[in-house]
């Protein structure tokens, strides 16, 4: 037997949420990736699902044990415009409860059209969903709260897009699927009921230590816009750009979901917009705080009813949680950076010195990731100082503020080595996994870079191929839908 251990709780919340689905077979489905470490964290057989019946499971031509499939409804803001969603090309199997009592949603995406497809296919090309799985992966092991991929299955069938791809359908695995954009779902339909229930329901799933809460809606709202807070930081201290932040793709768990068109930075910008239809910039990296913080202010007016039964009172709730977002994100980001620079305790001047490295950053258009890995290496750092008298005076700063910590330069090197990742997915390397998948029908290259990104704080490896940014300034990427 697999494993399989499925439950279904999020069904038991009100029809308004959900509807049956189920996915359409292909014609030849192929398994070219499995993530066999995740599979056993699930409590699952990789050796039973690395094959044939794990290839039929990953495709949705068979259902595993305990499925019962759905499509989950949601609304959401997508570039500021409110609008009907919901699953249109993903399926949920059903909640693996694992070995530790954990509980995780199994979907797969691309699996067929569901009820919320509005004129789509319900499919998915191989290259974004072998981006997903990479990129996924990648930000596990960064130790970013995030959705993660257990497998890659070529259906044998195209997909058109602009053009005709290799259909594909990846197996999604994530803490709960439930986004802002499903409590706007809620409060669009002015069903207060509904929307009470899918508060609770998050509140048990998510966040058990608010049971006994005085306010259990108000806490809830603060948890949320607290763990969105330390993710976006999280987000911003590795160069890590998103995409497309719609409410739909705002996980009230706190994880990173929905990687369309995600990248990360090379040449530090705040600016640094990498999505083919984000025209105006409004997800660059430098305005996703500030986008954070605009979504929950949209889930924060449909939890409204919730917050008191007096609107004006409520929005005066509402409002005082959303102002502590800054303060938060502030706090956590300063806190970060001082990790990245080798910082134990707290000074008013630190944050003075982390924005003039970003602007040297900014006017040299230093490598993001590569700054702060020589920042680590002292020897590298050196070599950066004798080439710019603007980064040397800076770097004097630096050094006479950790002179006044009782921390070793070795201590403060561990530190920065925790924070500082040798390795990121650099775009041009994820470009070549995927032209080598879907033009070559190699995988291996695709390997290589998950063994790398598998252990991204690890130093002592000399990777230049990896560590070398590419030419990003004209790179786009692309949702895949």
């Amino acid at each position: 037997m697999p494993g399989w251990r499925l439950e279904h709780t999020y069904a038991d919340l009100p029809q308004l949420f959900y509807a049956d689905a189920r996915p359409a077979p292909v014609r030849a489905p192929r398994l070219v990736a499995c993530n066999k470490q995740l599979a056993v964290t699930l409590g699952l057989e990789p050796e039973t699902l690395d094959g044939p019946q794990g290839a039929e499971i990953f495709a949705g031509n068979a259902l595993p044990e305990g499925a019962r499939p759905i499509a989950q409804a949601y609304a959401g803001h997508q570039f500021g415009g409110f609008t009907a969603l919901g699953d249109g090309r993903a399926i949920l199997l059903g909640e693996q409860v694992t070995p530790s009592g954990d509980r995780f949603d199994i979907q797969l995406k691309g699996a067929g059209q569901t009820r919320y497809s509005r004129r789509g296919d319900g499919r998915a090309a191989l290259g974004p969903m072998l981006r997903e799985y990479i990129i996924s992966e990648a930000m596990h092991a960064l130790g970013i709260p995030t959705t993660r991929s257990l497998a890659v299955v070529m259906t044998g069938e195209p997909v058109y897009r602009e053009s005709e791809l290799e259909g594909a359908v990846l197996t999604r695995v994530a803490s709960s699927h439930i986004r802002v954009g499903t409590m706007q779902w809620a409060a669009a339909h002015d069903d207060q009921p509904a929307l009470r229930a899918l508060a609770d329901y998050t509140r048990a799933r998510h966040y058990p230590e608010l049971a006994d809460a005085a306010e259990p809606h108000l806490a809830l709202l603060d948890a949320i816009i607290e763990r969105q807070a330390r993710l976006i930081v999280q987000w911003q201290l590795v160069g890590f750009i998103h995409g497309v932040m719609n409410t739909d793709n705002m996980a009230l768990s706190g994880e990173t979901i929905d990687y369309g068109p995600c990248a990360f930075m090379d040449a530090y910008d705040p600016e640094t917009v990498f999505s083919s239809i984000d025209h105006g910039g409004r997800y660059a990296y430098g305005n996703q705080p500030p986008v954070a913080q605009w979504n929950l202010a949209r889930l924060a007016e449909a939890m409204l009813p919730l917050l008191n039964a007096d609107l004006n009172r409520a929005v005066e709730l509402a409002t005082a949680s959303l102002e502590r977002f800054p303060v938060l994100f502030e706090s956590g980001w300063l806190a970060g950076m001082r990790s990245k620079l080798g910082l134990f305790t707290e000074e008013p001047e630190d944050k003075a010195l982390v924005d003039d490295l970003l602007l040297w950053m900014e006017r040299t258009s230093a490598d993001f990731t590569n700054t702060f890995r020589n920042l680590t290496m002292a020897d590298r750092s050196e070599d950066a100082r004798r080439l710019d008298a603007q980064f040397d005076a800076w770097h004097s700063r630096l050094d006479a503020r950790r002179a006044r910590q009782t921390q070793s330069r070795a201590e403060a090197e561990a530190l920065m080595r925790a924070h500082n990742p040798a390795f990121i997915p650099r775009n041009h390397k994820v470009e070549e996994a995927l032209q080598a998948a879907s033009g070559n029908d190699d995988f291996t290259v695709m390997q290589r870079l998950l063994d790398v990104l598998a252990t991204p704080y690890d130093h002592d490896r000399d990777l230049p191929a990896f560590s070398a940014p590419g030419d990003s300034r004209t790179y786009r990427t692309f949702c895949g839908t």
